[in-house]
């Protein structure tokens, strides 16, 4: 059987990516697989990249394009910041990678979340989406996983989250595009950012919530073997 499996092609991270804002800042999640055509290249990659000390960008699409531009606007705001002497805002942030995106639209592929709190603003969400588009919104979510959770994002988001409420929504909504996305999977870790700090959270997939149809999380294939089989059902 030919499963056109090759191992040169190039990284993607066919993923989830998520950004929630909520009462007094961000919360940004995503899973860990990073996937070469059919094979997982890396399940425990992180998708969530520190841009400043106030700032992150969640990646999806090419893991090459996605690191060079996180790469490049990370070195453009560190001289912002030496020049101004002061942190730069989420805003300057996402026009950065913006300029990047659409300015090489017809050879990047790869689409983000850009995500932080500063003290003009206070926590906010950008989505540059392929072809380097830059839109505010509370709440954003990419990837190939993205496709299963609009719905579910349209009932579950509120304005006013307290912080573990933004969480846990993250969370959940990522554990769910796993269990329906073959390109997503692994660990889902998050990055909470409000006036405080930064706080990096990691949730292992094994103690992720099962939803429909899963399998119950097996150390060895011969765990599954040696399980006793169900008793037959008495008519």
């Amino acid at each position: 059987m030919d499963l056109n499996m090759d191992l040169n092609a190039p990284h993607s991270m066919g993923t989830t990516i998520i950004g929630v804002t909520y009462n007094g800042g961000v919360v940004l999640g995503a899973d860990s697989r990073t996937s070469t055509g059919m094979y997982v290249a890396n399940r425990a990659s992180d998708k969530i990249t520190q841009l400043t000390d106030n700032v992150y960008v969640c990646r999806s699409g090419s893991a090459a394009d996605s690191q060079l531009v996180s790469d490049y606007v990370r070195y453009f705001l560190h001289q912002h910041t030496i020049q101004l002497g002061q942190p730069a805002t989420v805003k300057v942030a996402a026009n950065l990678i913006r300029l990047l995106s659409y300015s090489n639209k017809n050879m990047l592929e790869t689409g983000l979340i850009v995500g932080g709190w500063d003290k003009y603003e206070g926590g906010k969400i950008y989505g540059i989406p392929l072809g380097g588009t830059l839109i505010e919104q509370p709440f954003a979510i990419g990837g190939s996983g993205s496709s299963y959770l609009y719905g579910f994002f349209d009932q579950a988001w509120k304005e006013g989250m307290t912080k573990d409420e933004a969480e846990q929504l993250v969370v959940k909504a990522v554990s769910l595009a796993i269990a329906r996305d073959g390109a997503s999977g692994g660990v889902v870790r998050t990055v909470v950012i409000n006036s405080e700090g930064v706080t990096r959270n990691f949730y292992p997939g094994d103690k992720l919530q099962l939803w429909h149809e899963e399998l119950e999380p097996q150390n060895s294939l011969l765990d599954i073997l040696n399980s006793p089989s169900p008793e037959p059902m008495n008519i």
